[in-house]
């Protein structure tokens, strides 16, 4: 892949790699693991155990999307490719995934020290387990992404198509983050997303896969809430004294204005803010992100790979 992928183009990553790239913050990536060889990850994953291998693929587009390094001729680089990875399982080894597995995951990237952790789960139902493990994240200034809605669709998934909440994005204090594709829109039949902080890149984004050199490409709020972690590690990497409450109101108050605000990873950044809260977006009859300028190419659909658990769906294709 020699092109520069739409989302990073969107994302003006080009701009925002001259001020930082995330050196000195660990992200968690809770999911069903990451290669530590995986293209542009060499070096710099830290694994808990049985977390080092991902036969499903998901943790380690995700982690690649986060921080993957640029790499000669190559179009592709991570959002903070200068930023580490810490791989916890949010699944077993067939990608299925539930509050507990998924809470466990959490207090291990609390534990071993990340600032952000993307969960890619979105799970219709929480509990005690999960309810603590956020305030257990919380309470240590650690800030946590996650999709407001699973991958996929409800016709593909047994729900239905209207706003509910999803785990543990609902969650107080977890940054809650939504898909767009090139042209601004989310997918047909997509999950209706319930009160989203933020929209990022998140549907036919490009990456890297747990083996070789080809990029893939995928589809979900999973894939918009790492890109949004890894903004997150820039902005605490580039503002260390700000805590994950003021790294998330950040991200959420420079972000583009519409319906759900889009990350603004530069203005994130170097924006100056106004003191007080973050203002209200304004209501809206329904989800809109402001267009934006796709590839203007065909993507090459030429395999594909579909996660076990419905949570974590993910299609991936040589691009």
């Amino acid at each position: 892949m020699t092109q520069v992928p739409w989302a990073q183009r969107v994302l003006g990553l080009a701009k925002v790699d001259l001020l930082t790239e995330g050196a000195g913050i660990t992200v968690g990536v809770v999911d069903t693991g990451v290669s530590p060889k995986a293209a542009g990850l060499s070096g710099r994953v830290t694994a808990q155990p049985g977390a080092g291998s991902d036969c499903v693929g998901h943790g380690t587009f995700v982690a690649g999307l986060i921080a993957a390094a640029p790499r000669p001729g190559i179009g592709f680089v991570g959002m903070a490719p200068a930023a580490r990875i810490f791989a916890t399982r949010g699944t077993d080894v067939a990608g299925n995934t539930d509050a507990r597995t998924v809470a466990r995951g959490i207090r291990a990237a609390v534990d071993a020290g990340c600032r952000v952790v993307t969960v890619s789960a979105a799970l219709s139902r929480s509990d005690s387990s999960l309810a603590s493990a956020v305030r257990y994240a919380t309470a240590h200034d650690v800030l946590i992404v996650a999709p407001a809605v699973p991958d996929g669709t409800p016709s593909t998934q047994g729900a239905t198509a209207s706003p509910t909440p999803f785990w543990p994005a609902g969650a107080p204090d977890v940054l809650s983050v939504v898909d767009f594709g090139a042209d601004g829109g989310r997918p047909d039949g997509a999950f209706e997303p319930a009160s989203p902080d933020l929209a990022a890149p998140g549907d036919l984004v490009s990456g890297i896969g747990p083996t070789g050199d080809g990029h893939f490409v995928g589809s979900g709020a999973s894939f918009a809430a790492a890109y949004t972690a890894g903004a997150a590690a820039l902005v605490r990497a580039y503002h260390p004294d700000l805590t994950a409450v003021q790294t998330a109101d950040r991200l959420k108050r420079t972000a583009y204005p519409a319906d759900v605000p889009r990350l603004d990873v530069n203005g994130a950044l170097t924006g100056v803010l106004p003191p007080g809260p973050a203002a209200e977006p304004p209501a809206a009859a329904g989800f809109h992100v402001l267009a934006v300028v796709g590839d203007g190419g065909t993507v090459r659909r030429a395999a594909a790979l579909t996660a076990v658990c419905a949570a974590l769906a993910l299609a991936l294709a040589v691009a």
